[in-house]
């Protein structure tokens, strides 16, 4: 039974299945000449890891050119063979590389090996339209005869020879400078690699060289954040003082000090996240595309050449500092951003304290307000005893002379003065009593 249209398929097997084999490497041959453009995505025509809107325009502009179908819009890989040269291109997150390969009946001697390179078959107008953009430039001859070491440091202009041994079958020679052409030079000797070992151990080198431009993308990052760290740290340093002692810190006196600081410690935070965010994404990448430079070393499997450094001594002597440079000012805006977060914390914490404190204040001149308040509602109760007892005695004196005047034989004037204290202290009960009512 077949599944080859069969709705038992996941979606995603076949495009899954082709992905592995979507970046295959050149077949070369003994004597060829490859130019390696690596070209970044441009940021004013879209975001980051966009590469359709620029990097296939360009690639389509250059296949019209030739009369060539250019890829649809969603691919990654493309490869055609125009006759005079051959392209393989490959889109990748922030650039897309461009191998022009040209094969040569006759290899060219050593010293003339960069004098015809496939690139002269590209028309001007479209490398002018990669202005700003090329990351990553290298002429490559693949040669088959074998070389002594001086006419290649001659060849390479006396510069720092590079060179490796790979597994006894090649040997690659580079001094990763950029020429008068504005390219790098590598020449690769073929010492009897077998099928399709040419393609893998080129597509291997030129990967190094454009992972090692990319990582190198986060140094300038790294050394623009570290005088904003500065500044942050010796602010910080400010203001952690000014948390023990405002006037040192030249913070104004007063109860507002801490609002004051914790303002500042949030601004200062702000400013740390702003630098974070903006570095991180490029800090990431380096240390991704640092990799990727290791891994293709590795699958070199270099053997030391006498006398010359290889390719891996290169880069740990080289790349490997600005790496770590990057890699520390990850670990210091970490620890910065620490920092900033606990001194935040203490403030909070000393605010609160404060507050705290001024609450218990305002709280204690509540009870001694209503301690006040009650001492003058208990005076006025002993007032509002009198009043009552005052209006009630005059009653009560009238009515005795009423009564008398009714022929009952009474003094009005003995009784209201027998009255009085039975009313002042029949008033004075009756509040004691309404208030033990209230308060109940």
């Amino acid at each position: 039974m077949s599944i080859a249209h069969s709705s038992l398929n996941h979606f995603l097997r076949v495009p899954l299945a082709a992905e592995v084999h979507s970046r295959p490497s050149l077949r070369l041959h003994s004597a060829e000449t490859l130019t390696h453009l690596a070209v970044y995505q441009r940021s004013d025509l879209g975001v980051q890891g966009a590469h359709a809107p620029f990097q296939h325009v360009l690639l389509t502009a250059l296949c019209q050119h030739f009369g060539v179908a250019g890829p649809h819009l969603d691919a990654k890989y493309f490869f055609h063979d125009f006759g005079a040269f051959r392209l393989q291109w490959e889109a990748h997150t922030e650039f897309a590389t461009y191998t022009f390969a040209e094969q040569r009946s006759v290899a060219p001697p050593l010293a003339r090996a960069f004098d015809q390179v496939p690139l002269r078959h590209i028309p001007e107008k479209w490398l002018h339209g990669l202005n700003g953009t090329v990351m990553a430039a290298t002429h490559l001859t693949l040669l088959q005869d074998e070389a002594p070491l001086e006419d290649m440091r001659e060849l390479f202009g006396g510069n720092l020879l590079v060179g490796t041994d790979s597994q006894s079958f090649a040997r690659v020679w580079t001094d990763f400078a950029i020429a008068p052409d504005g390219f790098g030079r590598v020449v690769v000797q073929d010492l009897g690699m077998l099928y399709q070992q040419a393609g893998r151990l080129v597509q291997r080198v030129l990967e190094i060289e454009t992972y090692r431009m990319m990582a190198l993308l986060g140094l300038p990052h790294a050394q623009q954040a570290a005088p904003v760290l500065n500044a942050i740290e010796t602010e910080l340093a400010r203001l952690s003082l000014g948390m023990n002692d405002t006037k040192a810190a030249g913070m104004p006196d007063g109860p507002d000090d801490e609002s004051a600081l914790l303002q500042e410690i949030t601004s200062l935070a702000a400013r740390m996240e702003k630098l974070a965010l903006e570095n991180s994404y490029r800090f990431a990448a380096s240390k991704a595309y640092y990799a990727l430079v290791q891994a293709r070393i590795d699958e070199l499997r270099e053997t030391r050449i006498p006398g010359v450094p290889t390719i891996r001594e290169f880069m740990d002597r080289r790349l490997a500092p600005a790496m770590n440079t990057c890699e520390s000012m990850v670990r210091r805006q970490q620890a910065l951003a620490e920092r900033i977060g606990r001194t935040n914390d203490l403030l909070r914490t000393r605010v609160g304290i404060v507050q705290e404190q001024q609450n218990r204040r305002i709280l204690e001149s509540l009870n001694t307000r209503a301690a006040q308040q009650l001492r003058l509602q208990q005076a006025v109760e002993g007032l509002s005893v009198v009043a009552i007892s005052y209006y009630s005695i005059g009653l009560v004196s009238y009515a005795g002379k009423a009564l008398k005047a009714a022929g009952v034989p009474l003094n009005p004037d003995v009784l209201t003065g027998v009255m009085i204290p039975v009313l002042v202290v029949a008033v004075w009960l009756g509040l004691r009593r309404m208030h033990r009512q209230v308060h109940s």
